[in-house]
């Protein structure tokens, strides 16, 4: 088969359409015919060499596809060969063929197409882990998404104007703002040019839950934005990782902040997350309250284009990168 591999670490230059063997599932894998994967920040990290695979994991990129179950390891049951499914991955995704945990499955849901189902799992697992699984977003509260035109954003705010909630974001321009507005944000707050902490105060009151991708940048001015026993939930750290906090302002509003990331959690927690992916979100999907936000699709060989693409800033939604030769 061939994969995607690292040269060396560097820019989207490094990456090379090679020829490798094909994997194998053990027991309680299975084995994927990749129709198409996805591309998420964290796959730019790992091609600069700062976020290195879990032990035991591909040493590819890629942390969720779409494709047909190909061979069953085993012990694994409730999968049939020829399965239509998208999967969340700890890497691999960027393949022809990938060994998946059974318990990372996903069946593809309702109308949604097979490559387009590949930008589905790792969005949705973040968001489902995060926002409501920790968070517990209830109907009539407000979530603040900052980045609400990327991958995680946008699939952010329709979970959250599926499950009732108001929902902020931030962007940086007016045509990415009014894309998210067509998605379902309530407020939409320009990043460049208005203070968000001001915006979610005089228009909501604050927020009951932040879902931040910014890290130590904003932390101080996301604790300020939360209402009253507010939440706020850290995925990411492109405005860094060392931040100072006063926690006064935590304890005058009994807030509480909370970092998770999903590659390295141990298996069974995986199978957890997607579990109640499967039962609780997946049918908001299949009914099309929630929807596969695509921007691009490239060809899988191609992906140094769609990395450049995620760096420059000026993709809507999901990367899609197509498996086929």
């Amino acid at each position: 088969m061939y994969a995607i591999t690292i040269r060396e670490p560097g820019g989207p230059e490094v990456l090379e359409w090679t020829e490798v063997p094909d994997p194998s599932p053990g027991p309680g894998e299975v084995l994927l015919d990749v129709a198409a994967g996805a591309v998420n920040r964290a796959d730019l990290l790992q091609r600069q060499g700062n976020y290195p695979p879990p032990p035991g994991a591909s040493q590819t990129i890629g942390l969720e596809c779409s494709g047909t179950i190909a061979e069953l390891g085993e012990g694994v049951e409730g999968w049939q060969v020829g399965d239509e499914v998208c999967a969340l991955l700890a890497g691999g995704g960027y393949a022809q063929r990938v060994v998946v945990p059974a318990g990372q499955l996903l069946p593809v849901p309702g109308e949604v197409e097979l490559l387009a189902a590949a930008g589905l799992p790792e969005v949705a697992c973040t968001v489902w882990a995060n926002v409501v699984m920790h968070a517990k977003l209830a109907e009539g509260q407000t979530l603040l998404v900052h980045g609400g035109a990327g991958g995680i954003g946008t699939h952010a705010i329709q979970v959250g104007k599926a499950l009732g909630a108001t929902v902020a974001v931030t962007a940086g321009s007016p045509e990415r703002l009014e894309r998210c507005r067509q998605l379902g944000a309530d407020i939409t707050i320009n990043y460049k040019e208005q203070d968000f902490v001001e915006v979610l105060r005089a228009e909501a009151k604050g927020a009951d839950v932040i879902l931040d991708n910014m890290g130590a940048k904003y932390l101080q001015r996301n604790v300020d934005a939360l209402r009253t026993d507010g939440r706020l939930v850290i995925i990411g750290m492109q405005g860094g990782i060392k931040g100072e906090l006063n926690i006064g302002s935590l304890l005058g509003k009994r807030a509480s902040v909370f970092a998770a990331g999903l590659r390295f959690r141990p298996l069974d927690q995986k199978a957890a997350i997607v579990a109640d992916v499967r039962e609780r979100l997946w049918p908001l999907v299949a009914n099309g309250s929630v929807k596969p936000i695509i921007g691009q699709v490239v060809p899988m060989a191609e992906a140094a284009s769609a990395h450049r693409m995620l760096e420059e800033g000026d993709v809507f939604g999901k990367i899609l990168l197509t498996a086929k030769s």
